[in-house]
């Protein structure tokens, strides 16, 4: 299993990188931000000084989306990206969340959301695709370079589905081992109808990862995270209902008692709109505790088809995660000392 890192486009800019070459000496295998210009700095001019920065890591968006970058764009950016760091980019997309929202916009409809990914991933690695009747082609691409791979985020059965019919893997945004394996189950038995090798389809788990032998403090500091997971989680049931006959009800019952959610607190530490969140469901969608208790989960995350753990990096004592990681965690899945 991979480890990778997500760190929030927060002023200041030399903070954010200092964490990503942080990340990277400590043996993590990927870097990623979030892809929201309102809330947060513009992101792509800051993985352009990544690249340069950095020389190891692989760097991209957890995730980025086709709705407000228009998708020509969006590979342009990742294309150019892929030059700049040698090749270690990796896309993570999805529909649009805060991205869109914050200003006044819905996520992206799948059908349009699947044409757009489709397109995306040929075009930004230098094949030619047809876009709005025209043949186009970013003839710039070095060949030389491997291919940048693709993985969309989703919970829902339609957005899984474009997952496993057009990405190389899938984004799932919690930590809980039962609503993985419903979800991979979902996207793989999409690729597979679709003629691909479902066993190729990659999974990448994005959590908090807190470490403090204090549970309830650790807690405390995630609460936001299913917050956030629930906007998504909300969608789901306007769409396909609460009875579980559609989407599990481990993933949508304790959706009942959130009573709003605040934009202007996403992803922050303490937001109001995650008082509604239970212990136990903390304990389920992050990874807390001591450094062995968070193995034991990560073994467990691991058995059930993880390919990479990426850790969202927004709670205190960032600098003592990664360190942490890089001794006493990731040895223990790669077997060489970070």
């Amino acid at each position: 299993m991979d480890f990778g890192v997500t760190v929030l486009p927060d002023p200041p800019f030399s903070r954010w990188l200092e964490l990503i070459q942080l990340a990277e000496r400590h043996g993590f295998g990927y870097a990623w931000t979030y892809d929201s210009h309102v809330l947060w700095q513009e992101s792509v001019p800051m993985l352009a000084v990544a690249a340069r920065e950095t020389s190891k890591i692989r760097l991209g968006h957890f995730v980025t989306n086709p709705a407000t970058r228009d998708p020509t764009v969006l590979a342009s950016a990742y294309a150019t990206l892929h030059d700049l760091s040698d090749g270690r980019m990796a896309m993570g997309v999805g529909r649009g969340d805060s991205a869109v929202r914050y200003i006044g916009r819905k996520p992206m409809k799948v059908a349009e959301f699947e044409a757009a990914c489709a397109m995306v991933r040929d075009f930004m690695n230098g094949r030619e695709v047809q876009w709005n009747d025209k043949d186009l082609q970013l003839k710039w691409v070095r060949a030389e370079l491997p291919p940048i791979p693709m993985w969309i985020a989703g919970y829902g059965p339609k957005a899984l589905a474009v997952a496993g019919r057009v990405a190389d893997g899938v984004i799932i945004q919690l930590a809980d081992p039962e609503i993985i394996q419903w979800i991979m189950d979902t996207a793989r038995r999409a690729a597979e109808e679709a003629g691909r090798d479902p066993s190729q389809l990659k999974c990448i788990v994005g959590a908090p990862a807190h470490i403090s032998e204090d549970l309830a403090d650790a807690r405390e500091q995630v609460r936001w995270f299913p917050a956030m997971v629930s906007n998504h989680v909300m969608d789901l049931i306007e769409r396909y209902g609460a009875d579980g006959s559609a989407v599990p009800k481990a993933l949508t019952d304790y959706v009942q008692a959130r009573k709003f959610y605040d934009y202007n607190e996403h992803s922050r530490v303490g937001a109001k709109h995650g008082e509604f969140v239970t212990d136990e469901i903390c304990d389920r969608f992050c990874v807390l505790g001591t450094p062995e208790q968070i193995r034991e989960k990560l073994h467990e995350l691991e058995s059930v088809g993880v390919d990479q753990f990426d850790i969202y990096l927004m709670t205190k004592g960032a600098d003592e995660t990664l360190a942490a990681y890089g001794k006493e965690i990731i040895p223990q899945f790669s077997g060489v000392a970070a």
